[in-house]
């Protein structure tokens, strides 16, 4: 039985690096306030860090969160909101949709993934299912392909060897960011990251980071902001 949601106001934080794509989204939860459910947008911020502050300080129903948010890694704030009690329905914006990048995302606690290049509406679309209980996936990524992905063929393919932790340092690599930032943002020691950074080398039998970018490219798994 699908649960009926409360007609009330839901409450939307926003985290984007980008000032624009902010303002964007939140002139899309005022556009919709002539419908219910409302949706009120109570907070924005560009990076990592302020999005896990205001998310336990305020407590939004919904937060969206790009997936690159600098400073603090945007699964990393999602890691350590779900090891509260904080019960925050997060929905990850972003320009990529290679099979990994998902299932790491929905692995992690995400409520939601979608694309940065889906219709409007599709936003507002998540949140009503996100609040019933659901999981949304932009319709794109057709969710039963990319969890059939991980049943077949998988062993083929070097990057679904990787670990969560090993991913992230991957894909923070391949955007060109250096080791001790990584740390940073992954709240993990430099030597950790090292290690993480030799491990997923030695699994995709690449030795430098030139070649990590190269094969990222070549997998369509740079941002292309």
């Amino acid at each position: 039985m699908v649960p009926v949601r409360e007609p009330k106001t839901y409450t939307i934080l926003l985290a984007d690096e980008l000032t624009l794509v902010r303002e964007g989204l939140a002139a899309l939860c005022e556009a919709v306030h002539e419908a219910q459910p409302f949706f009120r947008v109570i907070g924005q911020c560009s990076d990592g860090a302020s999005a896990l502050r205001l998310i336990e300080e305020r407590r939004p129903d919904i937060a969206v969160l790009d997936l690159n948010l600098p400073d603090l890694f945007t699964l990393e704030v999602v890691r350590r909101i779900r090891e509260t009690d904080v019960a925050t329905k997060i929905v990850v914006l972003s320009t990529r949709r290679d099979r990994k990048t998902v299932v790491e995302a929905l692995r992690c606690g995400v409520s939601g993934f979608l694309l940065k290049s889906a219709p409007a509406q599709q936003m507002i679309e998540a949140f009503g299912q996100i609040l019933d209980g659901g999981i949304y996936v932009s319709p794109e990524l057709e969710l039963n392909k990319i969890f059939a992905g991980g049943q077949k063929g998988a062993a083929e393919d070097p990057l679904q060897s990787l670990s969560a932790r090993e991913y992230q340092v991957f894909c923070l690599l391949c955007e060109g960011v250096r080791a001790k930032e990584i740390a940073a943002r992954l709240s993990l020691s430099p030597k950790t990251v090292d290690t993480y950074r030799a491990s997923l080398m030695r699994k995709l039998d690449i030795h430098d980071v030139a070649g990590l970018v190269k094969f990222a490219i070549q997998r369509d798994l740079t941002s292309s902001r």
